[in-house]
């Protein structure tokens, strides 16, 4: 399988639309982090190739997007309480992931026109690199801008590496595009797993966060030949402003970017609070909870390859919006009435319903007409959604903070999900922006 990804070349050919030719349930790279791939690849094709060690670089890459947010949320409690630090401090740090993917992911056209997608990329796992090791030196402060630092990286890669996809291997976009997603799954469930018993093991939680910084060295070590190997491609300049159609005015579109944003809240709060959570309100012990974490991220790998070819065989994907959304209220529900009756019932729960992401993409590129529809509506929806995630962490953690319990936490998700639904039908309705 690995060796049918490698060795594509690719003669000189034009790329009118950005979306997958042979499979449109299958959302474009593009479309999948951040279609600000349309202003920079949507140009003459040159001829590239891409061979294993590439996708390689691909895969390590992809595996760094998730360790920096859940090999700290695994441990917490004790970075918590080791810099005596407020729970109004903690709800901000785990908030700070989520708005520089927002806010970072803005200015990654320009970081990609001065340097090319694979010199920013690389450029990006040296500082994702250089995070790891630095917010683990110091206090809080220290803590926060290396936070900032790595997950202004992080938003980097999740913008470009889908471009390399496309631009390197035009003809395997699906199966290299699975390896990627699956990677990025993986890489975050391996770091909520193994930082608790790195703890134990290295005798303290800093040793533990700042050792996922080896990982992006071999990525980054990866990464490094495909610099030289990259031929010089002409950039061509976005299209004047004018003869660009907004979507800002488009009711279908900002159901669909809220949307995008609460399921984004929804997995961003998971990730940074549910070991807290299940220690809290289930009595479980740190180890288990982040085992938990990892269950519930690695339930999200076989739904993100039937997801979308599965939603684009019907005209309508309200039902199984719905469907998804459902679980995850379930799960959430359990943790609120009945933590320790079935805390693995409803991680299953929490981890199916999370499977939404994959359908999220998939309904930006079906709801669009046009490729230029489909940069539109993604470039809106990441950017927006990924601002209004921010607020899903601090409000949790804040809440806790000033309530002393989870319950007031669990009844805002609960009722973000219960909105969910709602603009998880109207999403999935058969139209268009």
């Amino acid at each position: 399988m690995f060796a049918t990804l490698c060795g594509v070349t690719v003669e000189p050919q034009v790329q009118p639309d950005i979306r997958q030719k042979d499979n449109p349930a299958i959302p474009d790279a593009g479309v999948a982090e951040g279609t600000t791939e349309t202003r920079l690849s949507a140009r003459p094709a040159v001829a590239v190739t891409g061979g294993a060690l590439l996708v390689a670089g691909v895969v390590l890459a992809a595996a760094n997007l998730r360790p920096a947010v859940t090999s700290l949320a695994a441990v917490l409690s004790e970075v918590t309480s080791a810099l005596a630090v407020s729970d109004t401090w903690v709800s901000v740090v785990t908030a700070v992931p989520t708005l520089c993917f927002g806010l970072a992911a803005m200015g990654t056209p320009w970081l990609a026109r001065k340097l090319g997608a694979r010199g920013a990329i690389g450029l990006a796992l040296a500082l994702l690199m250089a995070g790891l090791v630095v917010r683990v030196l110091g206090g809080p402060s220290v803590l926060m801008a290396g936070t900032f630092v790595t997950s202004s990286a992080i938003a980097v890669c999740n913008v470009l590496i889908p471009v390399v996809v496309k631009e390197s291997f035009p003809g395997r976009i699906g199966p290299v595009t699975g390896a990627y997603s699956a990677s990025l799954t993986a890489g975050g469930a391996v770091a909520a797993a193994a930082t608790v018993p790195l703890d134990h093991a290295t005798g303290g939680w800093r040793w533990a966060v700042g050792a996922w910084a080896l990982l992006a060295l071999a990525a980054l070590l990866v990464w490094l030949p495909s610099l030289r190997s990259a031929r010089r491609t002409a950039t061509t300049r976005s299209a004047p402003a004018e003869a660009r159609r907004s979507l800002l005015r488009s009711p279908l579109a900002w159901v669909i970017t809220v949307f995008f944003g609460l399921q984004s809240l929804i997995a961003y709060t998971v990730m940074g609070w549910l070991p807290n959570i299940l220690r809290d309100v289930a009595g479980v012990d740190a180890a288990t909870a982040g085992v938990l974490l990892a269950v519930v991220m690695v339930i999200g790998v076989p739904i993100s390859f039937a997801a979308p070819p599965l939603a684009a065989r019907y005209r309508s994907q309200s039902g199984m919006a719905v469907a998804l959304v459902l679980s995850g209220l379930a799960g959430f529900l359990g943790l609120l009435l009945a933590p320790a009756f079935a805390p693995g019932l409803w991680i299953l729960l929490i981890g199916i319903g999370m499977g939404i992401f994959p359908l999220a993409l998939t309904l930006i590129s079906l709801r669009a007409r046009t490729g230029a529809d489909t940069a539109a509506l993604s470039a809106m929806a990441q950017s927006f959604g990924y601002l209004i995630s921010a607020t899903g962490p601090f409000l949790v953690g804040s809440l806790h903070g000033a309530t002393g319990g989870w319950t007031a936490s669990l009844v805002l998700l609960v009722a973000v999900l219960l909105v969910q639904i709602v603009l998880g039908w109207l999403a999935g309705r058969p139209r268009h922006v």
